[in-house]
């Protein structure tokens, strides 16, 4: 039940500890939750604790609440200026020239969260070209960001 978060963390070159005891799967969803809510759950349930991500078709997708813990563990990331920030928010790439600090070595590939100035994970992109080359240049792919759920939302008649 836990493989596919530690895996997931393995992207950023990071662990997660998380007590496997305290780790519920629900369906093809799971959560993380205290000593009182998995004795209750026990019983079953719908939604409990932190949301950690869900499985499927063999993937495995993570929340945000996730990706903040795995921003805690020294993952590699990327800090972006305010303007990147908003733009990452509304669904954008990152470009090159909105990167204020890289932590951690990339390569074509490699997954990296993003976080604005003040340490709050952003969400999660890949690298799609050399963060060294020319500033005007798109480097890192967004695939999941904290806008995602309010632009859900909008769809929904």
């Amino acid at each position: 039940m836990i493989e596919p978060i530690n895996d997931f963390a393995n992207l950023f070159r990071t662990s997660i500890h998380l007590n496997e005891n305290l780790v519920a799967k629900q369906q093809n969803r799971c959560f993380l939750l205290t000593g009182t809510l998995k004795k209750l759950a026990s019983r079953g349930f719908s939604y409990a604790g932190t949301y950690l991500g869900k499985t499927a078709n063999g993937r495995f997708f993570p929340s945000l609440e996730l990706l903040r813990m795995i921003a805690k563990e020294k993952a590699n990331n990327v800090v972006v200026d305010k303007r990147t920030e908003w733009l990452f928010i509304c669904g954008r790439d990152v470009f090159k020239q909105g990167i204020i600090k890289v932590v951690g070595s990339y390569k074509r590939g490699d997954y990296v969260l993003i976080l604005n100035r003040h340490g709050e994970c952003l969400g999660y992109g890949r690298i799609v070209d050399d963060l060294s080359k020319g500033k005007e240049r798109m480097v890192i792919k967004n695939i999941l960001d904290i806008g995602d759920f309010l632009r859900r939302e909008k769809d929904e008649p």
